[in-house]
């Protein structure tokens, strides 16, 4: 959609925005007309205006700081950094706050892309195992860098995240990440059904999250990445019930890795021994032990992506798999027609944690949204 914005810095610089690109519960997203591959994200309707545009601030003054420069550094781009605050639309009610920042798209994929067999093929036509090994791995890292750094993301979830062809990760939406600046707390906000902590899934609103629970979602979203877009809290109950959601499954701990009568998985769901011994050990603390940190997962995804870990199947030299696996998992699922690894279920319908409503745009229904474009 073309539209006719202008948007000004507290300097008084302006940039034109020329296009919308995505948008969600939070905010929209537009190009910008700059020779640079920039967009801008505006809020829409933040609980408090005031408090959205200190938080935007003081992110663009750690951006300077020293200890940024691990976390902002690397090439391509691991982090959509507010660059400078911005306003747009005038300084009356009509007017929105927001940020300028890189566009992710100019060097990444939307992360979701690499979550699926069928989306690979598409997307990412020369990716194999090994390519989700490597983006489990970025993943990690990542994350144990901006823990390390005092940023809890909190919202962790497939449509925030960004990936390229090596398996190389980025993040974007950092204007709803938890830190604490100046002695101000500036808490996380938001949560998303399918990837989000037990403890915060029926918390009162306003709950803070942690590293802990960051973590968990870590766990999440690596067993997609190496399970074929599996869920590890996909299937219906053992019990006979109705599947309701991931987040309920959570909530009663019904996860194949945890017990393998808690749920009921089709044919198509990859072979639990697809994973090697050291990653399913740090999955089951995880989902139902003591999590183990981003660091930990990054030290152990390391040592799994070497390729002396590795094999690769004479048939096709797209079948990657643990050397730990003595005959290739992909063709056996090929063989049983279930090559395609399908996602099992729905994800949840999107939940807000502040008390407002969402806007259903932000659901993970396979469109870009403004967490995939900024």
């Amino acid at each position: 959609m073309t539209v006719a914005l202008t948007a000004v810095s507290d300097s008084g610089r302006t940039w034109h925005l020329t296009q919308q690109v995505g948008s969600g519960s939070e905010g929209v997203v537009y190009l910008v007309d700059d020779a640079r591959p920039l967009v801008v994200k505006l809020a829409l309707d933040p609980p408090d205006p005031a408090a959205y545009r200190r938080r935007v601030v003081r992110l663009v003054r750690r951006r300077r700081l020293p200890r940024a420069v691990r976390v902002l550094s690397a090439t391509p781009t691991r982090v959509a950094w507010p660059m400078a605050p911005v306003r747009a639309g005038g300084p009356g009610r009509d007017g929105m706050d927001g940020y300028l920042m890189t566009d992710m798209r100019h060097t990444h994929q939307p992360f979701t892309r690499l979550l699926t067999p069928q989306a690979r093929r598409t997307f990412f036509p020369g990716s194999t195992w090994a390519t989700a090994l490597a983006a489990s791995l970025s993943l990690a890292r990542l994350l144990a860098d901006l823990h390390a750094e005092g940023y809890v993301v909190g919202d962790l979830k497939p449509d925030n995240l960004w990936v390229d062809a090596r398996g190389r990760v980025g993040i974007a939406d950092v204007d709803s990440w938890q830190f604490t600046d100046g002695g101000e707390l500036f808490p996380g906000r938001m949560s998303s059904p399918g990837h989000t902590a037990p403890e915060r899934i029926e918390a009162p609103a306003g709950t803070a999250p942690d590293r802990a629970s960051d973590d968990f979602v870590l766990a999440v979203l690596v067993h997609q990445l190496l399970m074929c877009g599996l869920h590890p809290f996909a299937g219906h109950p053992g019990t006979g019930g109705d599947y309701l959601s991931y987040d309920d499954n959570v909530l009663h701990s019904r996860c194949r890795l945890l017990d393998r009568t808690s749920v009921v998985l089709p044919r198509s769901a990859p072979p639990v021994d697809l994973l090697p011994r050291r990653l399913t050990a740090l999955f089951r603390a995880a989902f139902g032990g003591v999590r183990p940190a981003a660091s930990v997962w990054a030290e152990a995804l390391a040592t799994e992506s070497d390729p002396a870990r590795l094999r690769t199947c004479r048939k096709d030299v797209l079948h990657v798999h643990t050397a730990e696996r003595p005959w290739c998992p992909w063709c056996d699922l090929a063989e049983r027609g279930a090559d395609n690894c399908t996602p099992l279920a729905a994800p949840d319908p999107p939940r807000r944690t502040d008390g407002a409503t969402p806007n259903l745009t932000d659901a993970s229904d396979g469109k870009d949204t403004e967490d995939d474009t900024a």
